[in-house]
């Protein structure tokens, strides 16, 4: 069972809007599902929510140590409280799925990603839970920073929006423990990719 979800993000409203704070906007959209409001706690460097599912607790977090710090956010609430790493999940942007697209995983590399790598390095493993928001990538690696920090375009939006909101139709089942169910409705549930125009008929 997921003991604590994060969302990575920057805080700060210039950064509000950007891609890389996509999984800030899940956690929102969570607090929303679970009537849950999120209030500053300095204890864990971050805005902090909380509930009971199945009379166990369970933990909302959005570090506000900026990305590159976000294991000591996370770190300070899991030890505080007793969670392994198995028991968190962490929800991020994704460079290398498409936006409107999402995929959960349990362990594997940070990939680069700076709020990932801080939370490797501070939780001492890799095995806690992934769910990777596609963002898309701008094709040369060297616009990466640039692109993360940056608004998405309008349909890139609510692509990202809509694979968030598909997400959250999991939530039962990751509540439960169900990862298996809850990966296969993520990882099916992608959006309809739309068919390429017709060409005009060619007169004589």
């Amino acid at each position: 069972m997921i003991k604590l979800f994060v969302g990575l993000g920057n805080p700060g409203p210039e950064y509000e809007f950007t891609r890389h704070n996509a999984g800030f906007w899940w956690i929102d959209a969570v607090a929303e599902a679970l009537n849950i409001k999120l209030v500053m706690d300095k204890s864990y460097h971050g805005l902090v929510g909380r509930t009971s599912i199945q009379g166990q607790p369970v933990w909302l977090l959005k570090p506000q140590t900026f990305m590159n710090l976000s294991g000591k956010s996370v770190v300070a609430l899991a030890r505080f409280f007793k969670i392994e790493p198995q028991e968190i999940l962490v929800a991020h942007d994704e460079l290398d799925i498409p936006p409107g697209e999402a995929k959960l995983k349990l362990g594997g590399s940070h990939a680069g990603h700076n709020g990932l790598r801080d939370i490797h390095a501070q939780l001492g493993t890799p095995d806690y839970w992934r769910l990777k928001l596609g963002v898309g990538h701008p094709g040369i690696k060297s616009e990466v920073i640039h692109w993360v920090l940056k608004k998405p375009s309008l349909d890139h939006r609510i692509a990202i929006d809509q694979s968030i909101a598909r997400a959250l139709t999991a939530l039962p089942h990751i509540m439960a423990g169900e990862m298996d169910k809850a990966t296969m409705k993520i990882h099916t549930s992608k959006p309809a990719r739309p068919k390429p125009p017709r060409p005009d008929p060619v007169g004589p």
